[in-house]
């Protein structure tokens, strides 16, 4: 949490609209642990650590140095490995799994991956593999397959022959999983026979044995992860299928199925024979593409480039890179390579055709980049990734060979078609001019600012504390409520801006439309970052961002529309956790007989409050907006850091993120029914 002292605050997925806040703080922090996210240490994990006692300047020898025996170093310090103990970590177990068979697929040796979700939550992955080796390893003195589960970097991924690209590079995978799980177990299905291979917390429990014949083979590897590690051990079907569907795009030539035998669970099978080029138009569902998928591929230097991209009718771009089936979701060199290469041909193109005459500007990679949607898959043989999480590619000769390879296909491929690349370079030189359009806005504003002596918007009621790590701004709906806050706030650290009514759907807007719009120049202005290329997040004016809007469909919308707006235009305020939602409650209930009164979030909790009252003894009043509350119920149960429930937004899978967006605020009606129809279910209270 940014904050200590919220003591219910909330981490919560972007899209958790209907996640209910909690009475006490345990249950607030359950809800945390399953979307917290901890950025993790960017060193492997060292096996000599100092011991955790109080530092003593004159007695620091030898003595205080400890040795973590085997998985130790990874049962100590798990965030280093897979990046958090909650949610994140969790499922980050089952990646890792996966990524190994992946990388079977890779080797040409795997058609077919399951991952099974058994009712007490332990998980099985299966693949039709090579089966990892269990003959003796020469230096160990042990079963292969009983290294590689109870030692840090040993795999067959460090040159040896065992496989030519892989995503798994530190050999850490398998052992920590091994690690971090109360207990797993291994089956092989190798040289007509079936091993199996029992641990527990990292440590060998049984010895390999056969314990059958067949005539297959592969790798079966089930784990129940350590409840003396996790804050949660309930793996979330959805975030499983998100990654699993991912893969399948990758990889068209696996099948990868999810079984989730819990109740209620589906069997879900993804097989896309299309690849990446499957992977765009599954991007583009929830937009109007202008143009079929185009798709590229080529290998130079023994790297392998496949690019695939369509143009939409919206404003925004999603780009996913990947390098060896890890997101890169920090790009890197191939993603660099990209980008210059779609920049330079498309200027080349409009320059030759005429779409831009002499005197005109050239396109900047914004232009052309607007409504695009596109995957970039490099298969590199030693990748350089920054750290274990691999979120950005360092090759240099990547980048090159990535420029090259778009280059040549794209330029054809314009030649050849000129009908479709109309299409494309007008959209573009429209952007052009939308974004000139833009620039002009937004040097009004600043004149304007400069005239009027002030760069805060006249209804900003700001907070006297300058230090932003200190500072709150609350978005507020609606001019009563936000008097009321004006009036309930501590005004020291926290400032409020009403709202009137709803702001722009940016989602269906450009940036000089968006820079008209009084409501969002005046949030702009407040917070002081500046929007999309523009943006700073070190001009920051407050490290929290608290949306508060009524608990009704109308603020349900609001607040949409504001968190359409971060995503879209101030992206690294949520990345930074910078943005909140207020949670206000629903209901104030007051005894008859005393001086009782409660405030209660939501239908559930109301009836667990009268499980053992009686109600004719209480008054119930239900609050149908911010504005029915005074300033010092608001102060109590919203803004107060001693008593609110707030919910921090984060993005946990920015593709995912990307397509909820469009389908909630884009023009596809479609998408929005179909999602509607799916969880209308999970709808426990709509007042309307």
């Amino acid at each position: 949490m940014s904050k200590t002292s919220d003591n219910n605050n909330q981490t919560g997925n972007l899209f958790d609209f209907a996640a209910q806040p909690a009475e006490a703080e345990t249950a607030a922090k359950n809800f945390a642990d399953d979307m917290l996210t901890t950025t993790p240490a960017e060193t492997e994990g060292d096996e000599i650590q100092v011991a955790d006692t109080q530092p003593d300047a004159e007695n620091y020898d030898a003595d205080q140095i400890q040795i973590l025996e085997g998985l130790e170093g990874v049962r100590r310090r798990p965030g280093m490995y897979i990046g958090s103990t909650s949610s994140k970590g969790l499922h980050h177990l089952v990646y890792e799994i996966v990524d190994n068979s992946i990388d079977e697929t890779l080797a040409g040796f795997c058609d077919t991956i399951t991952v099974q979700i058994h009712p007490d939550n332990t998980v099985t992955i299966i693949d039709n593999g090579r089966g990892i080796p269990v003959d003796i390893h020469p230096k160990t003195g042990k079963p292969a397959v009983e290294a590689t589960l109870t030692m840090l970097h040993a795999g067959g991924k460090f040159g040896a022959g065992g496989y030519k690209v892989s995503g798994g590079l530190h050999g850490v995978g398998l052992s920590v999983v091994n690690a971090l799980s109360e207990w797993l177990k291994v089956e092989i299905r190798r040289g007509g026979n079936i091993y199996t291979q029992s641990y527990a917390r990292g440590k060998v429990t049984t010895e390999l044995e056969i314990i059958g014949q067949t005539d297959t083979t592969g790798t079966a590897v089930t784990f129940k992860p350590d409840g003396q590690i996790f804050e949660t051990l309930e793996f979330s079907t959805e975030v499983l299928a998100n990654r699993l569907r991912e893969l399948s795009f990758l990889n068209s030539n696996v099948t990868i199925i999810l079984e989730d035998e819990r109740e209620g669970g589906q069997r879900s099978v993804w097989h896309h024979e299309g690849g990446i080029a499957d992977f765009v138009a599954y991007l583009n569902k929830t937009k109007e593409a202008i143009h079929p998928v185009l798709y590229f591929q080529g290998e130079q230097e023994q790297v392998q480039v496949e690019i695939a991209l369509q143009y939409n009718d919206g404003y925004s771009e999603n780009i996913a890179s990947y390098t060896n089936n890890i997101r890169t979701v920090e790009g890197g060199t191939h993603e660099m390579g990209f980008k210059t290469a779609l920049t330079r041909v498309v200027n080349d193109y409009a320059k030759k055709f005429n779409f831009l005459k002499d005197k005109d500007a050239k396109l900047s990679g914004e232009d052309v980049r607007e409504g695009l949607a596109a995957v970039i898959s490099v298969k590199v043989r030693e990748p350089q990734f920054e750290g274990q999480t691999k979120t950005k590619l360092g090759n240099s000769e990547v980048k090159g060979i990535t420029d090259r390879i778009l280059s040549d296909a794209l330029s054809t491929y314009l030649e050849e078609n000129p009908a479709k690349a109309k299409l494309i370079i007008d959209k573009t030189v429209r952007a052009a001019r939308a974004r000139e359009a833009a620039r002009k806005a937004r040097e009004l504003t600043r004149k304007q600012n400069v005239l009027e002596k002030t760069s805060l918007p006249g209804k900003l009621a700001d907070c006297s504390v300058k230090d932003p790590a200190f500072s709150e701004l609350f978005l507020v709906e609606g001019d009563s409520a936000g008097g009321s806050a004006k009036q309930g706030r501590d005004r020291r650290t926290q400032a409020v801006l009403p709202l009137r009514g709803k702001i722009l759907n940016v989602e269906k807007a450009r940036l000089d439309r968006i820079l008209s719009s009084e409501e969002i120049k005046n949030m702009i202005t407040a917070m002081g970052t500046g929007i999309s290329s523009d943006f700073d997040i070190t001009k920051a004016r407050y490290h929290k961002v608290i949306i508060m809007t009524d608990a009704d469909v109308d603020g349900a919308h609001i607040m949409t529309l504001l968190l359409t707006f971060f995503f879209r235009y101030m992206p690294q305020l949520i990345e930074q956790g910078y943005v909140y939602v207020a949670q206000p409650p629903l209901f104030g209930v007051k005894s008859k007989r005393s001086k009782e009164h409660v405030y209660i979030y939501d239908e559930t909790l109301l009836e667990k409050f009268f499980a053992d009252k009686k109600r004719e003894n209480y008054s119930i009043q239900r609050y149908k907006g911010l504005g029915e509350m005074n300033e010092d119920e608001l102060w109590e149960t919203t803004m107060n850091p001693e008593n609110r429930t707030l919910i921090q937004v984060t993005i946990e899978d920015a593709i995912y993120a990307d397509e909820t967006f469009s389908m909630l605020m884009g023009d596809q009606v479609g998408p929005r029914r179909e999602f509607i129809e799916s969880n209308a279910q999970y709808v426990d209270d709509l007042d309307i």
